[in-house]
């Protein structure tokens, strides 16, 4: 079996519901720049995803609703940052086995709080693997699901074929992530890859708004960006259309 057959197996049995692989020779730049040149030392990201569950997802809509606020922390941050990690494991030892260089990228670990970013950028590698596009809200938007959908990524040097290229931005005139933002952090540009991420998102501000909430006495989410897409609301809004009145 050839290593590209074999991972994808292994990422669709544990779960995967998303999987690609990235060239990354196009952003060495912007690698190196957020996690240095050992990060950038690698040519191809192994890319996998979890779709979120869009009945936890969709709780965070009340925002009176600490129990859904607690649930959705709990299942779309905890569990699946959990389920992303062993993936990645499994995959940086399949790949080290077989001779080459292997990097897991950890699903959600900040290591600059100047920046406020990790070490890498999962969506950066999403979108160069095919998967999607970086939208008004900053995340990586599927086609099928929206931004519901969380990401890992294994960097290495194993010659494995690029699965896509780049999608361009499909979120058109639609505003509503920018509109419901409790700190007005998004400024409406469409993704540019010259232009820094300042010019589209005010991430200072998300963060002290997140560090507002911690201070509170419920959990420290918010997911309105990510609830709000079209995208990952277009399945349940046909379902709703088809239940009888």
């Amino acid at each position: 079996m050839d290593p590209d057959t074999e991972l994808r197996r292994i990422a669709r049995t544990l779960g995967a519901d998303y999987f690609g692989i990235a060239d990354l020779s196009s952003a060495g730049d912007f690698i190196r720049a957020q996690g240095g040149a050992r990060v950038a030392g690698y040519c191809r990201a192994v890319v996998m995803g979890i779709r979120l569950l869009d009945e936890i997802v969709d709780m965070v809509a009340d925002r009176n609703d600490r129990i859904g606020a607690s649930l959705y922390r709990h299942n779309s941050y905890d569990v699946v940052n959990q389920a992303l990690d062993g993936m990645a494991l499994r995959v940086a030892n399949t790949l080290q086995r077989q001779g080459y260089r292997a990097f897991p990228v950890p699903a959600s670990k900040r290591v600059s709080d100047e920046q406020i970013a990790g070490i890498f950028s999962q969506k950066l590698a999403a979108h160069l693997a095919g998967l999607g596009w970086i939208g008004k809200n900053c995340l990586l938007v599927t086609p099928d699901h929206g931004p519901r959908v969380r990401w890992i990524a294994v960097l290495t040097d194993a010659p494995l074929a690029p699965t896509g290229t780049p999608m361009k931005p499909r979120c058109g005139k639609c505003t509503q992530c920018v509109d419901i933002c409790p700190v007005h952090a998004f400024t409406g540009r469409p993704f540019r890859e010259d232009e820094p991420r300042e010019a589209r998102f005010d991430a200072a501000a998300c963060d002290r708004y997140f560090k507002d909430l911690e201070a509170g006495s419920g959990p420290s989410v918010c997911g309105l960006c990510l609830f709000v897409c079209p995208y990952g609301r277009k399945k349940q809004d046909r379902r709703a259309k088809t239940v009888p009145e």
